[in-house]
């Protein structure tokens, strides 16, 4: 398996047990830091189960597999697979399980992969490497599938690791991608305007405000009232009867709060949100235009308020 994972590169590589080392990247970035202390933190607190769960349930929806043995059919018909932006590794982790013939490298820019290197040693088919998945150093046209779940965004080209990653994918290959989607225009320019001073915000009071609004969401939950709200297109703001909490949270400030999660989970998804200070939307037909520049075809596509998100056949 050591002298595969070798060949995939187009640089020469040494490997760890299950650690990928490539020539490191001198340079560190705003998001790349965030990432690094986020996933550090959700290591160290050690309880993210209701996350995976949720994960691998809302993966499956997000990607078109209404069962998880239909997903592992689909693994197990790749003999390459690699994890663009993997954090802690539990979907890497996931599908090296289902497809133990399968190769699955999770990359990431952050220390979360090496984190990710490190729990999973277990897994003789899964190894990890810290690296921009702008740059992964793969040879062209050698994936069977390539995933970059929600993180494509956060990178500094989005539309160059697009290119990037359906570039490395292999013809009759799948690449998969999410994205975020834009939101009413009052909840874009304030992320927007936040966005724009988040390197200069402490880190802790970062962490502090992620947890106001997980209280502020769980306020807004907590009061189980719908209203009936006026269609504003200029606003970008949909009419019809709303929960109060998605209304604010979709069209003003993400407040996240999830009721069947611990509060430090929604804490971090908060923390997700404004911390990094890149953090790319698209409209559907933006990321079509993605889709399209690269030649790659629909084979599955999923739209929600807070996404895009397809399966792409090149």
């Amino acid at each position: 398996m050591i002298e595969i994972v070798k060949s995939i590169f187009n640089i020469e590589v040494n490997i760890e047990e299950n650690l990928i080392l490539i020539p490191s990247e001198k340079n560190s970035s705003q998001t790349q830091d965030v990432f690094s202390d986020k996933w550090e933190d959700f290591d160290q607190q050690g309880n993210y189960k209701d996350l995976v769960d949720f994960q691998k349930d809302w993966f499956r929806s997000l990607y078109g597999f209404e069962y998880e043995d239909e997903f592992r059919n689909f693994c197990c018909s790749k003999k390459i697979i690699i994890d663009a932006g993997c954090g802690l590794g539990y979907k890497a982790a996931w599908m090296a399980e289902l497809s133990p013939e399968s190769l699955v490298i999770g990359i990431d820019y952050s220390k979360a992969a090496e984190i990710a290197a490190r729990n999973y040693k277990h897994l003789p088919n899964l190894f990890f490497f810290r690296a921009d998945i702008s740059n992964t150093y793969v040879k062209e046209g050698l994936v069977d599938f390539v995933l970059c779940d929600q993180v494509i965004m956060h990178t500094n080209d989005p539309e160059l690791t697009f290119r990037h990653l359906s570039g490395i994918t292999a013809i009759g290959g799948i690449f998969a991608c999410y994205v975020y989607a834009k939101k009413a225009l009052p909840r874009e320019l304030l992320d927007d305007y936040f966005r724009s001073t988040t390197h200069k915000i402490d880190r802790d009071d970062m962490w502090e405000m992620s947890k106001q609004l997980t209280q502020l969401g769980k306020v807004l939950s907590d009061l189980k009232v719908s209203i009936d709200v006026p269609e504003i297109p200029l606003l970008g703001i949909k009419g019809g009867k709303q929960d109060i909490q998605r209304f604010i949270y979709y069209n003003f400030i993400k407040c996240f709060y999830k009721r069947d999660w611990d509060i430090h989970t929604c804490d971090a998804t908060n923390f997700d949100w404004y911390a990094p200070s890149k953090a790319k939307r698209y409209s559907l037909d933006e990321f079509m235009a993605m889709v399209k520049a690269n030649k790659l075809v629909v084979d599955y596509l999923h739209a929600e308020e807070a996404c895009y998100s397809g399966r792409f056949l090149k």
